[in-house]
């Protein structure tokens, strides 16, 4: 029988794993062999380094793409394995980095390949991964936005979505999160990250800097409203599974949530995990939100109330609010029924033409 931090991963993430892009079976195999928390990051290390053989024999027989697919398959592995696992640092920091490494080994094998940008960031760096669309000029651009444990290697099928309608991707890693969370803390003004990210990226010629939006999950969905409040450059958001108050959310989170908070947000107690949680809040902010805003949920998210997003949708005065009963967090058990529809959104506001 798995013990409880095995059983609570699965029921609250499950659906997300096979929604960014694992191999439902893997999921199934790698899961049912588990008994205890301690043995998870392992078991997915492992699994990813098979999908990481696969892809250097690929890449010796000279078949790029299934190259690239099979180290995006291992780097989401890799992701997994050190995800909301907090046992051993120097175990999850190995594991991050394989995560990194594949995503940079595999990227570029694929087409619409990626190319890694950094962008210098108060005396610290944003990594990022910004894709184009097949045979588009000037397209405009969507900001991917991770939550509290996710990063930039998650988004590898949510990017796919947008490209094929015409839109860039960034998948960013802002304060606390991926790579750029190596050095720093999460921070409730996360706009000035976004800031930072879009005086790059909106001074290219290649992207239209007069048509950009963001999407984010999670906690990224309040990243995504408060960088709307503050940030004028973003012209549409999509919101999926964001909190309104994190603090009233966090000291109710189970065990491995939490301690995930408290390593990203740079705490070394309870009582500072608790006091970091309660300055993320969109009051004040959701009701400067005058951008169109897709606020997207599930009643049944088992991580995050469905009233909170209600809040922020009754705030914000230029608001769609989708509420799915069936749904769980960020609603990844029915991705088919808001993700492709929330992109047409998106780039219905930010005029995006698909590729012929």
């Amino acid at each position: 029988m798995p013990d409880e931090s095995i059983r609570t991963a699965i029921a609250n993430w499950g659906p997300r794993f096979t929604a960014q892009g694992v191999d439902p079976s893997d999921f199934s195999t790698v899961t049912g062999s588990l008994e205890h928390w301690e043995d998870w990051l392992d078991a997915w290390v492992g699994n990813g380094d098979e999908h990481a053989d696969l892809a250097r024999r690929a890449e010796k027989e000279g078949h790029r793409r299934t190259a690239g697919e099979e180290w995006i398959r291992a780097s989401l592995s890799y992701h997994f394995a050190k995800f909301v696992w907090m046992i051993d640092m120097d175990r999850h920091r190995r594991a991050a980095d394989k995560a990194v490494e594949a995503s940079r080994a595999g990227l570029p094998l694929l087409d619409p390949s990626a190319e890694r940008v950094e962008i210098p960031f108060e005396g610290d760096v944003i990594y990022g991964n910004l894709r184009f669309p097949r045979a588009v000029e000037r397209p405009p651009l969507v900001l991917l936005i991770p939550g509290l444990d996710s990063t930039k290697e998650e988004f590898f099928v949510p990017e796919e979505v947008f490209l094929a309608r015409g839109m860039a991707t960034f998948s960013m890693d802002g304060p606390g999160q991926g790579e750029t969370g190596y050095t720093t803390h999460i921070r409730p003004d996360y706009d000035v990250a976004v800031a930072a990210v879009l005086d790059v990226l909106c001074a290219r010629d290649d992207l239209d800097g007069e048509r950009v939006g963001a999407m984010g999950v999670s906690l990224g969905g309040y990243y995504g409203a408060r960088a709307a409040a503050f940030e004028p450059r973003l012209k549409a958001v999509v919101i999926s599974g964001g909190p309104y108050d994190y603090g009233v959310i966090v000291p109710k989170r189970p065990p491995n949530s939490r301690a995930a908070f408290m390593h990203h947000s740079g705490a070394t107690t309870e009582e500072e995990t608790f006091a970091n949680a309660r300055k993320i809040t969109l009051a004040g902010v959701a009701d400067k939100v005058r951008q169109p805003l897709l606020v997207v949920f599930g009643k049944r998210d088992g991580l995050v109330p469905w009233e909170q997003a209600a809040e922020v949708a009754r705030q914000a005065p230029n608001s769609e609010f989708w509420l799915f009963d069936e749904g769980n967090h960020v609603c990844m058990n029915i991705s088919y029924k808001w993700r492709p529809q929330a992109a047409d959104w998106l780039g219905d506001h930010l005029g995006a033409s698909a590729p012929a």
